[in-house]
């Protein structure tokens, strides 16, 4: 298969050889890992909504990453309706760098866990079909490749789809009397928005399926694969994976957080694997997270994981509720961002997508 941009139009082609050595377009655009290295991707400081995108940022992350990167990872908050990010894809288009929106099904940034609006069952019970179709022909219209994934980091409880807020380990009265509640209605929710897309043969969607690297509760039905939808639904497979986040934080090595990820994934798919949120905090102990980020990129660049296909930086900053800050921008020192530069600048990534 053959990918092309036609500039004159900015939009996004596939093409198959016939026999005859003539060429049959194709609307499929589901990105493939490259043959050239892991895909290279970011959240450029797009704030505290993490929707704000803007060329400027954009043009400001890749001047200090010193590459192009694949994708652009923001928010898609549902906190004023179901509506497509229309500017910000527009924005990413223009930049010809592939808009990685996250569906947030939440009404507010605060109190998440007690959504009461966008819930599972109600997603479910088709409250919300015709928002989610029109998100969906949206899409369609714009003909280019968009990676989506819907309830980011699905293990965690911070965020009100986690399993502990939709019945968790209680397996009545909702679906498969053998299966746990909370799990089963968010994979419910996830295929139902699936299909939506499916049947108005939306074709330019990469589905991601988003976990966290450590589960929060730590409870045998909030397994990191427990909310899989499955491979007829889902492309790839998206995992944070953060070093210290703020100040008073121990520091985990990055084998130790992601080999036993790693090893449940590829033991229930071979679907490609992106780590889709990685950084780590600035601490006061010296060099620490330069030291963290060198480690955790030499086992990543070295091949360790051979189903890891990209990696997505996080660029931000924020105040905790103790008043202190956590600064995960990859210029947070001169020793971080150096280790930053020489490995994306390497041949362990690449910034050109395959189709």
């Amino acid at each position: 298969m053959v990918f092309l941009l036609n500039n004159s139009m900015n939009t996004y082609r596939t093409y198959s050889y016939l026999a005859n050595n003539e060429i049959e377009e194709k609307n499929n655009l589901i990105l493939l890992p490259s043959e050239n290295g892991l895909y290279l991707g970011a959240f450029a400081d797009f704030g505290p909504h993490e929707n704000e995108v803007t060329e400027e940022k954009i043009n400001d992350f890749q001047e200090l990453i010193g590459k192009k990167i694949t994708w652009a990872y923001f928010s898609d908050n549902w906190f004023e309706g179901i509506n497509f990010p229309k500017e910000q894809v527009e924005i990413l288009q223009e930049l010809n760098i592939i808009p990685y929106i996250r569906l947030m099904p939440r009404t507010n940034f605060s109190n998440q866990p007690e959504e009461q609006k966008y819930t599972l069952e109600s997603i479910i019970n088709s409250d919300f079909d015709l928002e989610i179709e029109n998100w969906a022909k949206m899409a369609k219209q714009t003909n280019i490749p968009l990676i989506l994934e819907f309830g980011t980091e699905v293990n965690g409880d911070w965020f009100p789809w986690n399993g502990r807020w939709n019945g968790q380990g209680q397996t009545d009265p909702y679906g498969d009397p053998t299966l746990p509640d909370g799990p089963e209605k968010f994979i419910d929710a996830y295929q139902h928005i699936i299909d939506i897309f499916h049947n108005l043969e939306v074709n330019n969607i990469t589905w991601v399926y988003h976990i966290n690297t450590l589960s929060q509760p730590k409870e045998p039905w909030n397994d990191i694969m427990s909310y899989y939808p499955g491979d007829s639904y889902i492309d790839w497979i998206g995992v944070s994976v953060y070093g210290a986040q703020n100040l008073n934080e121990k520091w985990i090595e990055f084998n130790d957080l992601f080999d036993k990820t790693y090893e449940k994934i590829t033991k229930t798919t071979n679907k490609p694997i992106a780590i889709v949120e990685f950084g780590a905090a600035e601490q006061n102990e010296q060099n620490k997270k330069a030291e963290w980020l060198n480690k955790s990129l030499s086992l990543i660049c070295e091949n360790n994981y051979p189903n890891l296909k990209g990696l997505s930086f996080w660029h931000s900053s924020w105040v905790n509720k103790d008043g202190t800050k956590s600064n995960l921008f990859i210029d947070s020192s001169p020793k971080a961002l150096e280790a930053l530069r020489e490995f994306s600048s390497s041949d362990c990534f690449t910034s050109d997508p395959a189709f």
